[in-house]
């Protein structure tokens, strides 16, 4: 099973620079066209060359932080308060009250629809006078 790991690896390589090439935007790509791009990932791709040369110079990088000049606590400046957890934002919270009340009206109109159903059930099997016809057994 060893023996099929590099050739695995390669392959593995191959398949996510190529496609990585063709769903990048064409401003986005470096150096070349990215037709070019594209034909040296695939012609170039069984020695590792053209997948390589995508990756390190083929395309705009960008950096997990957003621009390579900022720090952390610029970036937590910058950018507005995210909720971490649903039970920590009151529109999901005020969600769950909405819900909660459109279920709980719901249920009162199944449980009235549920007495009246009763309710003549049993007129039925008394064999009331507003109801012609007989129980049935």
């Amino acid at each position: 099973m060893l023996r099929y790991l590099p050739f695995l690896i390669l392959l593995a390589l191959w398949i996510y620079a190529f496609i990585d090439c063709l769903n990048t935007p064409e401003e986005e790509v470096r150096h070349l066209p990215k037709v070019v791009w594209v034909i040296i990932v695939l012609l170039f791709g069984e020695v590792l060359i053209g997948p390589i040369a995508w990756l390190a110079v083929g395309k705009v990088r960008k950096g997990a932080r957003g621009a390579s000049d900022s720090t952390p606590s610029e970036w937590h400046r910058r950018h507005k308060q995210e909720w971490v957890a649903p039970d920590d934002n009151p529109d999901f919270l005020k969600s769950l009250k909405d819900e909660t009340a459109k279920d709980e009206s719901m249920m009162k109109d199944w449980e009235a629809d549920l007495r009246r159903r009763e309710e003549e059930l049993k007129q039925r099997e008394d064999g009331g006078p507003d109801d012609p016809t007989p129980p049935k057994s």
